[in-house]
């Protein structure tokens, strides 16, 4: 299994590693399937699909939220997902911490950063990190739990190498200010195509579609 030979490189054990399978697009006879298979966590790209499988999906499995999140969609969001991989900019940490005193619930988020510096990606400028964690320390209701990003678009998963490293550096570097929402567990990097080189640099949380379910079909 690539995941634990990947695991092993890296000098950790495979129950260290958290996969989550990216089901967009997927129907949910095939979730279903894939969950009877062992999967415990669901990764879904857009609220309104994840509301129609939550309703069919009786299984006691984690729902993460690994799309861009729009402010107007925060509470249905929060319906749903345990954790929420996307978090990119102050004004939508504003609506989660506002719709999470509504409900009195602690929610879980990570936050995105764009290592790339891809314009077609969301997601913080790296150099922000640390004024935008500064910025959210008031948000109680919200714990910061660790940092995402997307790798680079390329056939060598080599090249996502470096921006990889680099998260787990901003993620090392904001563990040592102690801000007091942020409890650092997850590096989320890696998908399909680059999942190994993730986590050869660290990442304890995975997101993999096309290999456990195929190409994804036409929404």
């Amino acid at each position: 299994m690539k995941i634990a030979k990947a695991t092993e490189r890296s000098g950790r054990s495979l129950d260290q590693i958290r996969m989550v399978a990216v089901s967009k697009n997927q129907p949910v006879s095939m979730i279903q399937e894939a969950i009877q298979a062992g999967i415990t966590d669901l990764g879904e790209n857009r609220v309104q699909e994840a509301t129609l499988k939550h309703q069919q999906i009786e299984a006691a499995v984690d729902w993460h939220l690994v799309g861009h999140l729009q402010t107007n969609k925060v509470r249905p969001a929060l319906e749903i997902f345990d954790l929420i991989h996307s978090v990119d900019r102050l004004r939508l940490l504003d609506r989660i911490q506002k719709q999470a005193e509504k409900t009195s619930r602690q929610v879980e988020v990570l936050i995105q950063i764009n290592a790339p510096a891809d314009e077609s990606k969301f997601g913080l400028d790296p150099e922000y990190v640390l004024n935008f964690f500064e910025s959210a320390a008031n948000l109680d209701r919200v714990q910061i739990s660790g940092l995402m990003t997307i790798g680079k678009f390329s056939p060598d998963p080599e090249e996502s190498r470096p921006f990889f490293a680099q998260l787990r550096h901003l993620m090392d570097l904001a563990e040592t200010q102690h801000f007091p929402n942020f409890r650092p567990k997850y590096l989320s990097m890696g998908m399909s195509n680059d999942f190994e080189v993730a986590i050869e640099e660290g990442a304890n949380l995975v997101r993999i579609g096309t290999a456990i379910f195929g190409a994804r079909q036409e929404a």
